[in-house]
């Protein structure tokens, strides 16, 4: 017998309205929008990592900011290498960072300086064996990159200082500046044509001011513009340590300071009463800290003490003094 009814067909939900399918449509396409200018904010605004290379026999490290405005060449200290100034990195595993180093790079690309360091072929420079080895990576460098259009200047500190002033004998820098350092007039004098002069110095250490000032002299006789910036000691504070050493842990700062007080290595004041290099700290937190020596931050420790006592040490407190001169020189340099 047939069914009295006839089977129900279930029926098709029915589409939502119109409206509600755009609204929907919309909100997906606003959401793919957002996530999109996240991942392009996050890329754009990574900082850029140091590039790395050896040639000519020697490290050499860089970066090169976006729109370049000139050329910043940095020798270091004796004992140090072209890896203090960079933060250590995937590309740069060996860099060490050093506190004062890394924020003259940080400093100076900033302001759009493309930061170029190579390392001594000995523990100190040497203008034998170093002038025509950087000479030559200088140049192949700016070419390599195609920045030979860009003002060229140099800074050196201590044993760097020395060499750049005897560089620019050498290679035409728009201008340069020596820190701690009186330079190597006195054996080669002023060579025509020599370029703007800027001495970063630390009055504390008085012989060298005097060597300074006499060179000074020595350089404006022959038409040089010259320009100092003194640098003077200031005193610890129980987180000066940590606010200066990134990844330095406060309450180490902290306490170290107070090993200081207590040990009698700062005055009432909190500054130091001998150099850095002179205050044996890491003897005595040795016998507080026995894995002293697997600890990471000693060198970056000693360059703030060394800074803080005033006497001997690569700074980046004046970086911007520094900058503004090499800004206000952006003449004409050459690189064949």
């Amino acid at each position: 017998m047939p069914p009295l009814l006839p089977s129900r067909v279930p029926r098709a939900k029915k589409p939502p309205p119109a409206p509600h399918r755009h609204r929907r449509i919309l909100l997906a396409l606003l959401l793919v929008l957002l996530l999109g200018m996240i991942i392009l904010a996050i890329t754009t605004n990574a900082p850029s990592q140091a590039a790395v290379d050896f040639t000519n026999g020697t490290d050499v490290i860089w970066q090169i900011p976006e729109s370049p405005k000139a050329v910043l060449f940095v020798a270091h200290g004796c004992g140090c290498r072209a890896a203090n100034f960079w933060d250590r990195s995937a590309a740069c595993p060996h860099c060490v960072g050093l506190p004062e180093d890394r924020l003259i790079v940080l400093g100076a690309l900033d302001r759009k300086f493309a930061v170029l360091t190579i390392s001594s072929s000995g523990r100190c420079w040497s203008t034998e064996k170093d002038t025509g080895i950087v000479k030559w990576v200088i140049e192949w460098w700016i070419k390599k990159h195609k920045l030979r259009e860009l003002p060229l200047v140099a800074l050196g500190a201590s044993s760097g200082g020395y060499f750049t002033s005897a560089l620019a004998k050498e290679i035409r820098f728009s201008s340069v500046a020596l820190m701690i350092a009186e330079g190597v007039f006195g054996s080669m004098g002023v060579p025509v044509g020599y370029p703007p002069t800027l001495f970063v110095h630390m009055p504390k250490d008085q012989h060298r001011m005097r060597l300074i000032e006499r060179n000074m002299r020595a350089l404006q006789k022959r038409g040089v513009h010259v320009k100092e910036v003194r640098c003077t000691d200031f005193p610890l504070t129980p987180t000066l340590l940590s606010d200066r050493i990134p990844g330095l842990d406060q309450a180490f700062s902290v306490k170290l300071f107070e090993l200081f007080q207590e040990k009698g290595f700062i005055d009432e004041r909190g500054y130091l009463r001998n150099d850095g290099r002179a205050t044996p700290w890491k003897q005595v937190l040795r016998e507080r800290e026995p894995s002293l020596d697997k600890f990471e931050w000693i060198d970056h420790i000693q360059e703030e003490l060394n800074l803080a006592f005033g006497y001997h040490e690569m700074t980046s407190l004046q970086i911007d003094d520094i900058l503004h001169w090499f800004e206000s020189h952006m003449g004409s340099s050459s690189v064949s």
